[in-house]
């Protein structure tokens, strides 16, 4: 039994043993004061009647008419008449039942009517004696009258003292609930203060666990401070802190395969002409400092554009992978302008070519740099600050220009509303390769007869068109249709569009509170830079969708997970690793260890972690040593029965 329920219990039944113990008192008391009164009430009755029947010197006729008139008047009982010889004289007895009071009651709480009796004369001459008693059932009646109103008194009284008691129980419950919460919150991996309360018992716990929230905070705060280093050790060109490169190739390689990567962007292979030269010449000093000029010539378009990537691929070699598709050019042009009017304050002769590239969805990472690296060579072979554009080798058509915006709208609306979208399912599975959950990215038909086609292809019409809301809703009732099926549990991922829709959230509650069965097979995923960029939408998501039981994911996690403010409170139950960050783990111990930290980080928020992208069995094995709890890729369905979408 809780500590609130045991105060009520001792609570109430204090106020029942009250109640019935002043109610015992009273009744009692009353009962005693009618007998006496009874009794004296007998008495004086008796000594009356005997004054007036001796006035009748002894006259037996007028003496008995006298005691049959006061018998008559139906207080009495019995009225008797004992000569004084002691024979029997005028005896008048009758019963009487009470009014008003139940007869358990009357049973319960006798009342005696103690004989009153007065002796009668004629002068000298002894004529008998007179016996009264009155009726107890009036007594009775006023017995139970006066047992009601204190009843009813008292149970006022009960009822006041009761409201008084839950008042002061709901003083002492709230800070314990707030403890509780504080507490739950702790196991869920959130650092949640709570304000202290009056009462000094409870205010000294509550200090007490807000100083330890605090620690924890402040240990977890130093836990991804240290995370952060070994990301920066892992990835990091020590320098200009750019992605180096391996981990810039792992990540232009998740920009070509992903399902919901852009269809077009492009790629900039910037180089500093002559490096050896130019360090002979400055020195080594300042020539990190031209370097670190041009870094931070690219870094602008890194914190500008969302979803663009920096690395440094050597000494003297720098790339810029573009979000966008048309737009390569036009950016090395514009790096080139900017370079050439800051490299020449650092001394004569420093110069930088720049190559660029269109790139399309699903293209390989070797034919996209290779053609990045042939224009680079004619840019080279220029001079310095030139800028040279690779063919447009194998690009497909861009066909929302060729249609327009309003065409593939109308496409994609048609698709959601009819048989034109379908889920495919990757499985995530654990260490004894049972399934976790199946990834469930949406695939569109857009053309009649054509394929459907991944997320790569329509998502920025859909951005465009701001339908990303109603792409997100139909994966989520494709996916609950689909676990209703077979009972499997699934994943969408939400679009970061679709958070700042303000009907969203409802619009997702009522799908899912529609089947709370199959909601709880469901999850949810949103990116890292959703997050990042939006976290008091992610909470408020969170917050809406909890109680349907639905699961609440980070998806393409690893690179800003760090930045992300107040993860702890973010309400997630798993983060997925991206791809660009577990692969290579296998043969690489500094991105393992950074894998491993993150791991250990995440467990002690409570959160399951997810290896997204795993292609091969060594940073498969390499991850399950670091603890991850569940992976996900081309290795993963390869080996699953759920595999192969």
């Amino acid at each position: 039994m809780s500590l609130i329920r045991q105060i009520w219990a001792l609570l109430l039944a204090t106020l029942l043993l009250a109640f019935v113990g002043s109610v015992g008192v009273v009744v009692g008391a009353t009962r005693d004061a009618l007998q006496t009164q009874l009794q004296l009430k007998n008495s004086d009755n008796a000594t009356a009647l005997a004054l007036a029947l001796s006035q009748q010197r002894g006259d037996a006729a007028l003496m008995e008419l006298l005691m049959a008139a006061q018998f008559d008047t139906g207080f009495y009982r019995r009225i008797r008449f004992v000569g004084a010889g002691g024979k029997p004289g005028f005896t008048r007895e009758a019963d009487m039942q009470p009014l008003h009071a139940p007869q358990w009651f009357v049973s319960l709480l006798p009342i005696d009517s103690t004989v009153g009796v007065a002796q009668v004369s004629d002068g000298w001459r002894a004529l008998g004696s007179v016996q009264v008693v009155s009726h107890t059932a009036f007594a009775h009646d006023d017995l139970w009258r006066g047992s009601v109103r204190a009843a009813a008194a008292l149970a006022v009284v009960g009822l006041v003292a009761a409201l008084l008691a839950h008042l002061v129980v709901g003083r002492i419950r709230r800070p314990l609930d707030r403890a509780v919460e504080q507490a739950r919150s702790l196991v869920d991996g959130e650092f949640v203060s709570v304000p202290e309360p009056p009462v000094p018992e409870l205010k000294r716990l509550t200090q007490a666990m807000n100083t330890m929230v605090a620690r924890l905070k402040l240990t977890f705060e130093a836990q991804m401070a240290h995370i952060e280093s070994l990301r920066r050790q892992a990835h990091s060109d020590p320098l200009t802190g750019l992605s180096n490169r391996a981990h810039f190739m792992e990540q232009l390689a998740v920009v070509l395969h992903r399902e919901d990567g852009q269809a077009e962007g492009g790629l900039v292979l910037l180089r500093v002409l002559e490096l050896a030269e130019v360090n002979r010449t400055l020195g080594r000093p300042a020539t990190d400092r031209m370097i670190g000029a041009v870094a931070n010539a690219l870094q602008t378009y890194h914190q500008r554009v969302p979803g663009c990537r920096i690395g440094r691929l050597n000494g003297s070699d720098f790339a810029l992978c573009l979000p966008v598709g048309g737009l390569a050019q036009e950016t090395a042009q514009a790096v080139s302008q900017a370079l050439s009017a800051v490299l020449p304050a650092f001394g004569p002769g420093i110069g930088v070519a720049l190559g660029a590239v269109e790139m399309q969805h699903e293209r390989e990472v070797a034919q996209v740099m290779a053609a990045a690296d042939t224009a680079l060579a004619r840019a080279e072979s220029h001079g310095p600050f030139s800028v040279e554009l690779a063919g447009d080798v194998d690009a497909a058509p861009r066909r929302a220009a060729a249609l327009g915006e309003t065409a593939w709208r109308q496409r994609i609306g048609q698709a959601l509303r009819g048989d034109g979208a379908r889920l495919v399912a990757f499985p995530v599975v654990d260490a004894d390769n049972q399934l976790i959950h199946l990834e469930c990215p949406l695939r569109m038909q857009l053309e009649d007869d054509g394929p459907f086609e991944p997320a790569a292809r329509w998502l920025p019409l859909a951005l465009r068109g701001r339908l990303t809301a109603d792409v997100d809703a139909r994966a989520l009732e494709l996916a609950l249709a689909d676990a209703a099926r077979d009972g499997q549990p699934r994943c969408v991922n939400l679009a970061p569009a679709s958070l700042v829709d303000s009907a969203f959230a409802p619009r997702l509650r009522a799908l899912l509170s529609a089947v709370p069965q199959v909601a709880r097979l469901i999850s949810l995923e949103v990116a890292e830079g959703a997050a990042v960029d939006h976290f008091p939408l992610l909470q408020e998501l969170g917050r809406q969708l909890r109680p349907t039981g639905v699961r609440l994911g980070l998806e393409h996690a690893g690179e800003r997970l760090g930045r992300i403010p107040r993860l702890f409170e973010a309400g997630l139950h798993y983060v997925k690793l991206d791809a660009a960050v577990v692969r290579g783990a296998g043969h690489d111990d500094q991105r393992a260890t950074f894998v491993r930290g993150t791991i250990t980080l995440l467990h002690g928020l409570s959160l399951q972690v997810y290896a997204e992208g795993v292609i091969d069995e060594g940073d498969a094995k390499r991850l399950w040593e670091c603890g991850i709890d569940g992976q996900t890729g081309p290795y993963v369905s390869a080996r699953h029965p759920a595999g192969g979408g």
